[in-house]
């Protein structure tokens, strides 16, 4: 009988994980563009920057531009791209935006592409969802919401909250 209830609960603790990734993955299709799961960190109160990240594929016949993108929840979106060459990291902004090759897909995640939320108007917690228009060249803007996903959650390693930081800071 104790077997029995310890399988039981292990399975419902199993499907309530498996939800939980679910009700986080999330898309947008609109033409030929398809963006999943935007998401962004929580921020303490006082920072000025916050973090943008999504998968980006291009379903078409011939490449478009991840040029910009806007929320009313700060002053202006950047795209940028962090690199660790020589054991030391750097992060620079692409000024020319961001191509998104005929068939492929680009992820922006930690430590690689990212967008960055400059000069936000109050924090971002956890829980909520931010509304995002992500502007292309060669393909419709499309409006997403970044869900605001809890710091240790399964996007990130512990331990590297530290670097993450440091892009926020980042001017």
């Amino acid at each position: 009988m104790k077997r029995t209830t310890r399988l039981t609960g292990t399975l419902l603790l199993a499907c309530s994980a498996l939800m939980a990734t679910l009700a986080l993955a999330h898309e947008s299709t609109q033409g030929e563009v398809t963006i999943k799961h935007p998401w962004s960190r929580p921020t303490p109160p006082g920072t000025p920057m916050g973090v943008g990240y999504m998968s980006i594929t291009n379903n078409g016949s011939r490449d478009i531009t991840f040029t910009s993108a806007s929320t009313p929840r700060a002053g202006g979106v950047s795209i940028h791209e962090s690199r660790t060459t020589n054991g030391l990291m750097s992060m620079r902004p692409l000024e020319n935006g961001l191509t998104i090759p005929a068939g492929g897909t680009v992820e922006l995640k930690p430590h690689g592409y990212h967008l960055m939320l400059e000069k936000l108007k109050g924090p971002l917690k956890e829980g909520e969802s931010i509304p995002l228009t992500v502007i292309f060249e060669g393909a419709e803007d499309m409006d997403v919401e970044l869900n605001v996903e809890p710091l240790d959650g399964m996007s990130k390693p512990r331990g590297e909250e530290a670097m993450d930081m440091q892009e926020r800071s980042h001017n």
